[in-house]
């Protein structure tokens, strides 16, 4: 079986991407599938790569980086781009095959790109386009959560006009009903990007604008001193499991995007130290939350747990990274389910799901007639 690995992409996050799709062709199990890269550009343009039949064949992640060109061919020098066929989205529709976006940000885990694959009628591994949408969405997300009676702390949801014609209600609104510190980011967007922490109104006011910079839509949370970021991998459709928590050790207030990326400043202690009652919370409030998004395949919940035990639901990430680095395999791992077989299972949940609305799709053209 062939799977389309999907990688890149226009978002923000692209460089995490590749990081991602990398990790993946390192693990898949060649035995059973063949990998064709298909490398989006940061312009849109879709570029299939080499077939890939053995990790070996792509020693690096700069191996994925490519140019159009009549061959298809992975450069063997990180300074080189490789080469591959430029395409049309549509012309990777096969029989036999299975789409792996490996894509995070707008444009690959939002929705749009799922929204072709169900046009497409191809099997795909992850979210929906209703879950990806609503998981991409940082102020639906918290609406949902809202409605599922999940805890979250304060926050304050600004549009690009109230920020551009009522600056001054904007911080009437946030200085109202939130304190400082607080936390700014674009509504859809991840890995830190474009996300700044805010002491006061001047700070305010620049980490706004600079969340502006990546999105019409912006959200304003109520910091949580000194709190605790742990986080609970999900796997699963209708029957849905949660890992073992594991916490981000934190040695300052916020890790950006180079903590996180780059200098790989980020400590994790997987499992978290928490109590069994507090752990049992955790992946109940996990589970939740991807049912309240109507999630399937794999999402990461985020929570934020204080000193006095409350807590809060932050986010859930319905395409999170795979690199060396990256919490949700590591978790699995923990868990019990390595690498390899994490993905082997996203693959035939992918083709679960598929099946399952080709019967529904049957169904309904036979109750037309």
């Amino acid at each position: 079986m062939k799977i389309f690995l999907l990688y890149g992409g226009k978002s923000a996050e692209h460089d995490i991407s590749i990081l991602t799709a990398h990790s993946i062709i390192q693990e898949i199990y060649y035995q059973y599938y063949e990998v064709e890269p298909i490398y989006i550009t940061r312009e849109g343009q879709w570029i299939r790569g080499p077939i890939v039949r053995q990790a070996e064949e792509v020693p690096f992640a700069e191996s994925l980086r490519m140019e159009p060109s009549e061959d298809k061919q992975f450069s063997m020098e990180e300074t080189v781009l490789s080469k591959g066929h430029l395409v049309q989205p549509s012309d990777i529709k096969e029989e036999n095959a299975v789409i792996f976006p490996a894509l995070h940000g707008p444009n690959g885990e939002d929705g749009t790109v799922q929204g072709l694959f169900e046009v497409m009628n191809m099997p795909y591994v992850g979210a929906g386009v209703l879950a990806s949408a609503a998981g991409m969405d940082k102020i639906v997300t918290k609406h949902l959560f809202h409605q599922a009676g999940l805890p979250q702390v304060p926050y304050e949801p600004i549009s690009k006009f109230d920020w551009e014609n009522e600056r001054e209600k904007v911080f009437i609104r946030c200085e109202g009903s939130l304190i400082y510190p607080m936390y700014v980011k674009p509504a859809n967007l991840g890995s830190s990007v474009g996300i700044n922490k805010a002491g006061n109104r001047e700070e305010l006011e620049a980490a706004i604008q600079q969340a502006f910079q990546y999105d019409r839509r912006v959200v304003v949370e109520q910091g949580v001193e000194e709190a605790r970021e742990v986080e609970v991998a999900l796997l699963g459709n209708d029957d849905i499991h949660a890992s073992v928590p594991g916490e981000l050790l934190k040695s300052v207030d916020f890790y950006d995007y180079d903590s996180k990326y780059i200098t790989n400043d980020v400590k994790m202690q997987i499992p978290a130290q928490l109590s069994e009652e507090t752990t049992a919370k955790l992946r109940t409030y996990a589970v939740k939350a991807f049912q309240a998004i109507d999630g399937s395949g794999l999402s990461r919940c985020d929570f934020f747990l204080t000193n006095n035990g409350e807590i809060f639901v932050n986010e859930i990430n319905t395409m999170p990274g795979f690199t060396a680095y990256s919490m949700y395999p590591l978790l699995w791992q923990h868990t019990g389910l390595n690498y390899g077989d994490l993905i082997e299972e996203l693959i035939q949940l992918a083709l679960k799901r598929f099946e399952e609305r080709q019967d529904f799709q049957q169904k309904n053209r036979e109750a037309m007639n």
